[in-house]
């Protein structure tokens, strides 16, 4: 009875391993129906995307501010009170109009003075002119005299005495030096008078500098003082003097970029510019008008200036702008997108997929790249497929069910909205 216990005993835990290992073989064949239904395949999907032609370039983009093309402190020239000032902030000024007018007490006096030298010195010209002529022809009537006696003298000898001869001559010579000390007198108050029209055009010139005008056509930003105001003379760096008005032109603007160091090189005149103001929700467009050539020794950026046209007033300067600057660009490169790559230091590799959808990891020479693309110099051909996203997924040798993806470029017309990438 015992043994026939024991082969039943044997027989049950035969029975139990069968089945146990019926259970284990079934297990990842359900397991594998329910992840792959009937009718699809076992093998990983994956997104793949195919070289493509396409345009691609490095584009900065940087924040940018809009500055006044001109931009300036109104000093005066001479010192004296504010009589009256004639524009407020905001008021819109051309070249050469009015801005203030000073009260100088003391020039009106000084301007006065040199009219009333001027004056004396014609006077003194036109007496010297008179005693000139009077004494040129007193001279002219004595040479006269002398000559005929002297001619007299000498046609016949005796007939007019010596004597005689000798104070005509020193007539004529008393004559003669008349003229000169005439002409000497002349001359010296004409200069005279070339002295006192200086001093009155000088006078003249600093009443002229009471009137403060605007130096260029522009906008009052700023004003400074009041009627009866003291302003001081702003021709004198040692002297501190207060402005009367700031002044800011803004019918064209200046757009102000930082350059990086690391690109600073690569700016070149003319370079196209795209402008985003977002506080107008508006884009505009440019061209590099001018770079300083020379890095800032503190930031280590290159100001570049772009500008803009704004009769129309829509910009108002210290608005920013997000501005893109083409650096280089090439409008028929081969490209693929960039969540493809994996770099390692210079080394870059992408999963190729061939006809038979095996991964084969490659090798490849990259070029230029925006966002969202990048340039393949070798290592890929056009419509070869690769492998983007997640990579560590996959490995070199793996099937894999391709799904091809597009990247989305419609909204840049082939090209992305990109930034620079080291």
């Amino acid at each position: 009875m015992t043994r026939k216990r024991l082969w039943f005993a044997v027989g049950a835990l035969l029975v139990i391993v069968f089945l146990a290992w019926r259970w284990t073989e079934r297990a990842p064949t359900e397991a594998d129906d329910q992840k792959h239904p009937p009718g699809t395949s076992g093998d990983v999907v994956a997104a793949v995307a195919r070289a493509e032609r396409h345009g691609v370039g490095n584009t900065l983009t940087i924040a940018g501010e809009f500055k006044p093309f001109q931009d300036v402190d109104v000093h005066a020239k001479v010192a004296g009170y504010i009589k009256v000032i004639h524009v407020d902030v905001g008021d819109h000024v051309r070249a050469g109009q009015t801005l203030a007018i000073l009260e100088i007490p003391e020039l009106a006096a000084q301007l006065a003075g040199a009219d009333a030298s001027v004056r004396r010195s014609k006077e003194e010209i036109r007496r010297a002119e008179g005693d000139l002529a009077r004494a040129q022809s007193a001279h002219s009537a004595a040479h006269s005299a002398y000559t005929r006696l002297k001619q007299a003298a000498e046609a016949r000898a005796g007939l007019v005495a010596q004597q005689e001869i000798d104070d005509s001559q020193a007539k004529d010579l008393e004559a003669e030096a008349q003229v000169s000390g005439s002409s000497a007198a002349l001359s010296a108050a004409q200069q005279q008078l070339q002295v006192a029209e200086a001093n009155q055009k000088q006078y003249a010139a600093l009443s002229d500098y009471s009137r403060i005008v605007a130096p260029f056509s522009g906008v009052v930003t700023a004003r400074y003082a009041d009627t009866g105001a003291l302003i001081a003379a702003g021709t004198s760096s040692s002297t501190q003097s207060m402005p009367v008005v700031r002044l800011a032109e803004i019918s064209k603007l200046r757009l102000v970029l930082p350059i990086p160091e690391s690109v600073a090189a690569q700016i070149h005149l003319g370079d196209p510019v795209e402008a985003r103001v977002q506080a107008l929700n508006q884009d505009f467009v440019g061209k590099v008008s001018r770079f300083a050539d020379s890095l800032d020794r503190q930031t280590r950026t290159m100001e570049t200036q772009i500008d803009f046209d704004n009769r129309d007033g829509r910009l108002i300067p210290g608005m920013y702008a997000e501005t893109r600057l083409s650096l280089r660009e090439k409008k028929d490169a081969l490209t693929i997108p960039l969540e493809a790559v994996t770099r390692n230091g210079d080394d870059a590799t992408v999963f190729s997929v061939n006809s038979q959808n095996i991964i084969e990891e490659r090798h490849v020479k990259l070029g230029l790249e925006d966002s969202v693309r990048v340039e393949v110099l070798s290592g890929l051909t056009d419509k070869d497929r690769v492998v983007i996203g997640n990579r560590s997924q996959f490995r070199d040798g793996q099937k894999i069910q391709p799904k091809d993806v597009t990247a989305d470029t419609s909204k840049t017309g082939g090209k992305t909205d990109v930034r620079l990438l080291d």
